[in-house]
């Protein structure tokens, strides 16, 4: 139900990023303060529920103002890397980037924090690679494929046709999608 769910969210939000011709960053900042609005005012209570202790109450030391920075600071990159890959991959390709992401999370936590790797842990890391392994050797394939099925197309065209295409390029204004406007 997630995977069709996170599938779902990368195809809308790619496709209104081509729609709009917005780029990433101008995306990232549509969503992003809406996003912390609403874990300012739910994030209490959840964590109320889930600990059953109120976060106000929590003594916070140095150590402590430093790893919620860190982490605030780690999450902040890790959005932007998400809005970034939205639009340029496909959906299945986003999916293999985020069970990547997970499996550095558990290695990390297991080499920085001394976490506990179960049998289930490995096992679940390692399927995730081979897969991973085996998307990528199928879309080098499909690559290898495409490029035999697709006819070299210079060695169709008149000079002419060569030259009108190069005019066509150089008179274009070429839009950049990561700022929105148009590069001149």
């Amino acid at each position: 139900m997630a995977l069709k769910r996170d599938s779902l969210y990368v195809q809308s939000i790619g496709s209104l990023q081509k729609k709009y011709s917005i780029g990433s960053f101008e995306l990232l900042s549509k969503t992003a303060p809406i996003q912390a609005i609403s874990l300012l005012v739910l994030g209490p209570f959840i964590d109320y529920y889930i600990n059953g202790k109120i976060l106000s109450n929590y003594k916070l030391s140095s150590g402590a103002i430093f790893f919620i920075v860190l982490s605030c600071s780690l999450a902040v990159f890790c959005n932007m890397s998400q809005y970034l890959c939205i639009g340029r991959f496909s959906a299945v390709s986003f999916q293999v980037l985020g069970h990547m992401k997970t499996v550095c999370v558990l290695m990390l936590g297991w080499m920085l924090f001394d976490s506990q790797l179960t049998f289930k842990n490995i096992l679940g890391m390692a399927i995730a690679v081979i897969g991973m392994v085996i998307y990528s050797w199928a879309m080098e394939v499909e690559k290898q494929a495409n490029a035999k099925i697709i006819p070299h197309m210079n060695d169709n065209l008149t000079e002419e046709d060569i030259r009108l295409l190069k005019e066509g390029v150089e008179t274009t204004p070429v839009k950049d999608v990561e700022l929105g406007g148009t590069k001149g």
